[in-house]
């Protein structure tokens, strides 16, 4: 009687690990804590859109420059930040460098996000953005601003998961 529902737990909890497994792989593949974020801001329009799934690595830390595309995170914020480097300054150690980073739809740069700091360091940088797909994020921004909604695409699937058995 409780085979079924057994192993269609077992088979959930089997495809959760095996997606965690594969998260945490491509990080380290990628050299990367975050390897995948999803755009929560226009604030890199009209070429980075909200809800873009972006493709990180950060396999040289200290080899960006002007023109480069990252995602930082200051360390007493959550979130993270996705901005293009504006300007580049030697570091304090020969190998590395401080960048100064704007949003491409922002007029000013992010100085006054960096909560004190005069230049991100490269502890700050998360990664390069590598690859986008746009707007499949999109359905993760809706389901964080719209609790009920996880509600609803929960129900739905353990609904369709009783009904199917």
């Amino acid at each position: 009687m409780w085979g079924v529902p057994i192993r269609r737990a077992q088979a959930i909890a089997m495809s959760l690990s095996f997606a965690y497994m594969m998260y945490t792989a491509l990080g380290f593949f990628t050299n990367c804590k975050s390897p995948v974020v999803v755009v929560l801001s226009g604030s890199m329009e009209p070429g980075i859109h909200r809800g873009d799934l972006l493709f990180l690595s950060n396999y040289a830390p200290y080899d960006y420059k002007n023109g480069d595309i990252t995602v930082y995170q200051i360390a007493r914020e959550s979130i993270t930040i996705v901005h293009r480097v504006v300007q580049t300054h030697a570091g304090p150690k020969d190998s590395s460098r401080l960048l100064l980073t704007k949003g491409d739809n922002n007029e000013l740069d992010d100085l006054s996000l960096y909560q004190g700091l005069e230049w991100l360091e490269p502890k700050h940088v998360v990664g390069r953005v590598r690859a986008i797909i746009p707007l499949v994020g999109y359905l993760s921004i809706l389901v964080n601003e719209y609790p009920r909604l996880r509600y609803a695409i929960f129900g739905i699937m353990g609904l369709v998961n009783i009904l199917h058995s």
